[in-house]
């Protein structure tokens, strides 16, 4: 199912079928590559997709207001599989399962943060939104970059720049829950 977001046609992205198209999931194996859309310290869930959305219960609609408080033409230039890039303290702010989905919604295949909050690190893992920690590849990407990462070695490759960067790789059992899409997911299987 695809969807018009601003004049621009978008792929689905709440489903898992459309997160394996952009996100290459296969048993044992997880990768992305995209653009990188970057962002600064403490992103907090209120800027990801800002409450008075909330009672949109479409998260192809939410989509739509992901990140406009911060950047407001950030729907306009992301693009299904980009990357999204930030400092530290990711996510920070109220518990809302809703910003981790409204940044998978809106296309983004990973994001990489210097350090993420503990509710917003758990409830990607949930939503099956691939995150890493790595504060070297925080500091050096810039938007715009053209980055790959493999979830399996958690190695980041900067194509624009041709730096790599190690983050620690998802353990099975966490690749297991994101190549289902989430948990819910996962325990059904």
């Amino acid at each position: 199912m695809n969807i018009r977001r601003r004049g621009k046609q978008c792929a689905d992205f709440g489903s898992a079928e459309a997160m394996r198209s952009e996100t290459m999931v296969r048993r044992n194996q997880m990768k992305a590559q995209g653009l990188v859309h970057k962002y600064g310290d403490n992103v907090d869930t209120d800027v990801i997709i800002p409450a008075r959305y909330l009672n949109v219960a479409d998260m192809n609609e939410l989509a739509n207001h992901c990140m406009e408080d911060i950047d407001a033409d950030f729907v306009n230039k992301v693009n299904a599989g980009d990357i999204m890039v930030g400092g530290e303290n990711f996510g920070c702010g109220s518990s809302r399962e809703h910003a981790p989905a409204v940044i998978k919604a809106s296309g983004i295949a990973c994001v990489i943060a210097k350090t993420f909050a503990r509710i917003f690190y758990r409830n990607s893992i949930n939503i099956g939104l691939p995150i890493l920690e790595c504060p070297e590849a925080s500091d050096a990407i810039a938007s715009g970059d053209k980055v790959s990462v493999d979830f399996d070695t958690g190695i980041i490759t900067n194509e624009s720049k041709g730096e790599t960067y190690q983050a620690l790789p998802f353990p099975d059992f966490i690749k297991d829950i994101m190549a289902k899409g989430g948990l819910m997911k996962s325990l059904k299987e």
